[in-house]
């Protein structure tokens, strides 16, 4: 990394040099591949069916040599389900290979107890067992039927192989705010680490955000929860947005988009942001001209980003030096402006905000099945909204993806720590 340096020729505050953009992302997030075997309420990619013009196992060892080069940190591995990628397990050996760590998200259907002992003995691998109830009763309704035991399965045969450390990455909702400490209990019981992340109105999330997000009562109980648990769960700077209750949480507590992280999609399309799939938020594609390395360092969308920024109607706030403005995706996804309040303020501003005039953006694209699954969950039954008809004025939720810097601290970041 290297440093930015101020008028006086001293190295900026390290979050200013972050807002800034660095030569490289220190970790993105790679969707593999839309293909799923779950149709998830939330998903925010849409995903169900493989788009046939996903980069060949050549393209994709073609940007992992890339990513090696600049000295990307780490990346984080999704879907969809990425093994569900015949070449998953090649691409994951090969990334190491490269020296480049990987974490991979799966809802576990393909992690049997022969794959657990590979991936124990595997150097710079992490896997994140994706649950959002610590029932089957309350995950089901979200994931589908069988998808609890599905990754409960799985988290037994890391343990049984002696994988360390493994996450069950967990999206919140107003469905499971009350079941954290038993969160908390089934990780402990399997050795491994709870990762909580935001739920965030986009791909299928946004038809069925009215349902899932927490109420402001349940943003004030998570809040207090990760005051006191903070050290020992991970959450990915999801929650920057509760600081304004008053404190900090711990982390970056700012928006990453296109300064330190993004995200590459299975066709090879560089988004800003592992949340915002949308063409707003495309910044160019790994297999034109200068590939990936072009994109990141000299695209007009990253550009901009990482240009100061005026904080807009929340400068005058006294909690803006807090939570930054809230999250990006959340703004664009109902309809507000970016410089505007966070659909979730803490303080009430964005419940004005969504009262007002909006247009809520239409989804640019789906992948969802065109008919349902025998593991359909209950929530896809709900009726859609039309795209592009403005939603109704409610509050955010809605997210199954990965935040890339979960569990990295600023110091981290910069000693060069492995995973």
């Amino acid at each position: 990394m290297t440093a930015i340096l101020d008028d006086t020729s001293r190295p900026l505050p390290l979050v200013q040099q972050f807002e800034r953009g660095l030569d490289a992302p220190v970790c993105l997030t790679w969707e593999l591949t839309y293909a799923c075997n779950l149709a998830c309420a939330h998903c925010l990619s849409s995903s169900g069916r493989r788009d046939p013009r996903e980069l060949t196992t050549q393209q994709c060892e073609a940007v992992i040599d890339e990513l090696q080069r600049m000295q990307v940190f780490y990346v984080n591995v999704g879907g969809g389900e990425p093994t569900i990628r015949p070449d998953f397990w090649h691409l994951l050996d090969y990334a190491v290979d490269h020296q480049v760590g990987v974490k991979f998200s799966t809802n576990g259907v393909r992690l049997n107890a022969e794959r657990a002992r590979q991936l124990a003995a595997t150097d710079y691998v992490d896997v994140q067992i994706s649950l959002d109830g610590a029932t089957a009763e309350v995950n089901d309704y979200v994931r589908g039927p069988g998808s609890f035991d599905t990754a409960v399965r799985a988290l037994e045969n890391l343990a049984d192989a002696g994988f360390k450390d493994a996450k069950v990455s967990v999206v919140c909702t107003r469905h499971n705010i009350d079941q954290l400490d038993e969160f908390h209990a089934l990780t402990e019981r399997y050795g491994a680490t709870l990762r909580l992340t935001r739920l965030r109105p986009s791909g299928r999330g946004a038809d069925v955000w009215d349902d899932l997000h927490p109420l402001p009562a349940q943003q004030r109980q998570l809040y207090d929860w990760l005051v006191t648990h903070g050290d020992r769960v991970l959450t990915g700077d999801s929650f920057f947005h509760l600081s304004a209750f008053g404190g900090a949480l711990p982390g970056l507590n700012l928006c990453g988009a296109g300064r330190v992280v993004c995200l590459i999609d299975p066709v090879g399309d560089v988004y800003a942001c592992p949340f915002a799939i949308h063409e707003q938020f495309l910044a160019g594609n790994v297999r034109s001209d200068g590939g990936f390395q072009r994109v990141w360092q000299e695209s007009a969308l990253f550009t901009e980003l990482r240009s100061p920024q005026t904080g807009g109607a929340c400068a005058s706030c006294s909690f803006y030096d807090s939570c930054r403005g809230g999250c990006m995706a959340a703004k664009f996804f109902t309809g507000l402006p970016l410089d505007g309040p966070d659909p979730e303020c803490v303080q009430g501003y964005g419940e004005t905000a969504l009262a007002g005039q909006r247009t809520v953006p239409a989804a640019s694209q789906d992948h969802s099945r065109r008919t349902p699954g025998r593991n359909e969950p209950v929530l896809l039954q709900l009726s859609r909204r039309p795209a592009g008809t403005p939603a109704v004025s409610a509050p955010p939720v809605a997210a199954c993806a990965e935040n890339p810097l979960a569990g990295f601290t600023p110091e981290s970041l910069v000693r060069g720590e492995s995973l």
